[in-house]
């Protein structure tokens, strides 16, 4: 046995002093031990080949286990540290938003959630959702939104903060009255969280921008209070396959829902094929409203983003969510695409 092993270490020697690879040199030493291993099992007992290569084959097939062993734990570690500098250098390719410990400490109580987390918390950080209108429904949902610290919001609105608008619309303050409400808005959402980026628009959605508008969002928050821009913001949204959540308020009761043909949900049209004649809706100014109702609805809009955002629970696709504030009653009805509507039928 010890003239074998003398022969591998030569064999092993002459490759490198050659410079033979080391894969061609563990060839070499596998046809040795293939050759000694023959000899041991066809030869006779007593043979003087047999007698100087060991004697007994048990031995060299133990041997043989042995190298088979540490060879397949070697493999296995060069393809765990293949594995780990893949990970490194995709880790490296993708941006990475660094949270501050004043950010970390303001998103705790979201990081301990088994359902958000560190990586949730990353996903809303990076996420940009648009809001349209910074009234009743708007106000609660941007600041909830700021506060939750989703990265990049979007706040279109033509009109300016007024009197009237203060008892519900509770992000714009009295010294306000005048301003544009998207610069009220912003001042109030930066105050509450300067780690956010807030865009505003200090102009009506219409068709000519609502397109390239969109496609710079992930999800879209719809809180106006008239139809013509519901039903425009329902077409871009499902042009662009975006989640559009919609909510909307009369007098003691609200609704919510979250309109996204792209994942099997019906759009707004589904559900409202056509605009109600206007005594049969009418606007908050003539019918009145509730203060704390667009509260209500609003931070639910805003709980469906952070849903959608960092995919956790189940968001309110194919589902209305009809509160009655008056009896302090709500309900859930099922909604179901129609495959006629114009806007998203086949």
């Amino acid at each position: 046995m010890f003239l074998v092993l003398l022969m591998a270490a030569g064999l092993w020697g002459l490759g490198a002093m050659m410079g033979a690879p080391r894969a061609t040199r563990l060839t070499m030493i596998g046809l040795l031990y293939v050759g000694v291993l023959i000899i041991q099992v066809t030869l006779p007992d007593g043979s003087p080949l047999r007698m100087a290569t060991g004697q007994s084959p048990a031995l060299w097939l133990i041997l043989g286990g042995f190298g088979v062993l540490v060879m397949g734990y070697r493999q296995i570690l060069v393809r765990l540290r293949g594995r780990a500098q893949q990970g490194e250098a995709t880790a490296q390719d993708t941006p990475k938003p660094r949270f501050s410990d004043t950010e970390l400490n303001r998103y705790a109580r979201h990081i301990v959630l088994r359902e958000i987390g560190g990586p949730g918390q990353t996903r809303l950080k990076n996420a940009k959702v648009l809001v349209i209108g910074a009234g009743g429904l708007g106000a609660p949902a941007l600041q909830y939104l700021a506060a939750a610290g989703v990265g990049t919001i979007g706040v279109i609105d033509d009109d300016h903060v007024e009197n009237a608008n203060l008892q519900r619309q509770v992000i714009h303050k009295d010294q306000a009255i005048g301003t544009p409400k998207v610069f009220s808005a912003q001042a109030e959402m930066i105050a509450q969280n300067p780690y956010v980026t807030v865009r505003p628009y200090h102009r009506r959605l219409t068709d000519d921008i609502a397109q390239d508008l969109f496609a710079d969002y992930d999800v879209i928050l719809d809180g106006t209070d008239n139809f013509d821009t519901r039903y425009l913001a329902n077409r871009v949204a499902v042009l662009l396959k975006k989640p559009l959540i919609s909510g909307a308020l009369s007098q003691w009761e609200g609704q919510l829902s979250v309109f996204d043909p792209a994942r099997g949900a019906p759009c707004y049209q589904c559900i409202f094929p056509q605009a109600p004649a206007p005594e049969l809706a009418p606007s908050c100014a003539q019918a009145g409203v509730v203060g704390p109702l667009p509260g209500v609805i609003g931070a639910m809009m805003a709980m469906e983003a952070i849903k959608i955002i960092t995919d956790a629970g189940t968001a309110l696709r194919g589902q209305m969510v009809i509160y009655d504030a008056l009896y302090g009653e709500s309900r859930t009805i099922g909604i179901a695409p129609r495959p006629d509507c114009p806007i998203c039928g086949s």
